[in-house]
């Protein structure tokens, strides 16, 4: 992971993010413990403040989980939830900046298709 600074994500974000991808990648199992907070703040070189709060982002969507006195972990379920954010960002963000520049290129949603179903292939 590179934690960039310069980026307009919060670095707190980008901390969730990169831990959403090691699970959607499998680098991190479902009922797997993860690293703690002030584990990652060392290896990275953030405050464990600011790891605390990319990891309590993801314990509010139940993508981890707490033991108390042993550390948090990756609850089951996890990747799916991950996913359907990722999909739900993908059509809303994504899709929607592909349409309007369909549209100023004169592009049809038969063209669209066409195009998509090529990829496919």
């Amino acid at each position: 992971m590179k934690i960039d600074e310069t980026s307009l994500v919060p670095i707190f974000i980008q901390v969730a993010e990169w831990l959403e991808e090691e699970i959607l990648q499998g680098n991190i199992q479902e009922e797997e413990q993860v690293p703690s907070t002030n584990q990652f703040a060392a290896i990275y070189s953030i405050n464990p403040a600011t790891a605390r709060k990319g990891f309590g982002l993801l314990v509010e969507e139940g993508i981890l989980y707490k033991k108390r006195g042993i550390g948090m972990f990756v609850a089951v379920g996890a990747k799916e939830k991950i996913q359907e954010k990722a999909k739900e960002r993908f059509m809303k963000e994504t899709l929607k900046q592909v349409w309007q520049e369909a549209k100023k290129l004169g592009l049809t949603k038969e063209d669209i298709v066409k195009l998509f179903m090529e990829f496919d292939n």
